[in-house]
């Protein structure tokens, strides 16, 4: 429990970190905001009273802090494009990016845990050679390569989704919508899951050859059980720090294969966004996305925690 407490509050000093510098380079790079809102044509009354009415007269830490209060209650500010605030403009796209993300990774943990102890003890002759070339095979197609053949195949000949029109979860067609992003997600969890087999297929063969499961076993243990109890619980603790990187790193990728498959989540908006200089929405996006990375760290560091109770007293061997 302590040791858990102090992982969260090493997760939420990050965070502010993170925000902080996230706010400041944002905040000298973006010029002058009520310029850009009001355009050149503004006379300098008006850009003034813009100024006041954003809180730029204020000191850097006052506007800071008031930014971070409102990260937690949804005044992010106002989107320069869109007019209207920027919390309103991302919160749908959340949701989409994150439903996305989380069928990828429940796909991903499905297909590749069993895959890779499979793998494992598999390792030697055909079956070997023939895992082998498809992790290799799986990790070498870019998901933007899968994505194209995928909204070709199952979109245009099979009709099962209409490429580039996402009907939104909350309309009347919500189940296309899912099977929509389900298919890219796919796409996103395809590489991923040849790496996290390929891990766990090293892991487990690694620990396969330790001296003490030849041990256990030659003193007539069940295989099976030495295989469950130490193997696979031992192998697991690299393969979850794995996977919570794999859960960080798919939002990120998400951001080519939403534009391939026409999804309206955060990749798309901050791809316009970067375009067209929306910094508060580009700013609110880069925190999201950061203190997601974190959080999935930290969640990864807890899960170890409690699969070797060893880790929390700082050992391991």
């Amino acid at each position: 429990m302590k040791s858990a407490a102090k992982r969260a509050g090493l997760c939420i000093v990050t965070m502010l970190i993170v925000s902080f510098l996230a706010y400041a380079a944002f905040a000298l790079i973006s010029g002058d905001p009520a310029q850009t809102l009001l355009g050149t044509d503004a006379t300098p009354e008006r850009l003034e009273q813009m100024r006041h009415q954003l809180g730029l007269d204020q000191p850097f830490m006052v506007r800071y802090l008031k930014w971070l209060l409102g990260f937690f209650t949804g005044d992010l500010g106002i989107s320069y494009s869109y007019r209207q605030t920027v919390w309103s403009l991302i919160a749908p796209k959340i949701e989409v990016t994150l439903c996305m993300a989380l069928i990828s990774f429940v796909v991903i943990v499905a297909i590749s845990i069993p895959a890779g102890i499979l793998a494992a003890q598999r390792s030697n002759g055909k079956s070997g050679l023939l895992s082998t070339g498809l992790i290799q095979l799986g990790m070498a197609v870019p998901p933007f390569f899968t994505g194209i053949l995928v909204s070709w195949g199952c979109g245009i000949v099979m009709k099962w989704f209409t490429p580039g029109d996402f009907p939104g979860l909350h309309s009347a067609k919500a189940a296309t919508a899912l099977r929509h992003l389900f298919f890219a997600a796919v796409c996103i969890a395809i590489p991923r899951i040849a790496m996290t087999v390929r891990m766990l297929r090293s892991t487990v063969i690694g620990e396969m050859n330790r001296s003490y499961v030849r041990t256990a076993i030659s003193r007539g243990n069940d295989r099976r059980g030495v295989f469950l109890r130490h193997v696979l619980k031992n192998s697991l603790v690299p393969t979850v720090t794995f996977l919570a990187q794999t859960m960080a790193e798919i939002v990120g990728g998400s951001i080519v294969v939403e534009q391939v498959f026409g999804i309206p989540g955060i990749g798309r908006l901050l791809v316009a966004s970067i375009s067209n200089r929306d910094y508060p929405v580009v700013q609110a996006l880069v925190v999201i996305m950061a203190f997601w990375v974190v959080l999935a760290g930290t969640a990864a560091d807890l899960i170890n925690q409690r699969i070797d109770p060893r880790l929390r007293l700082g050992g391991g061997e």
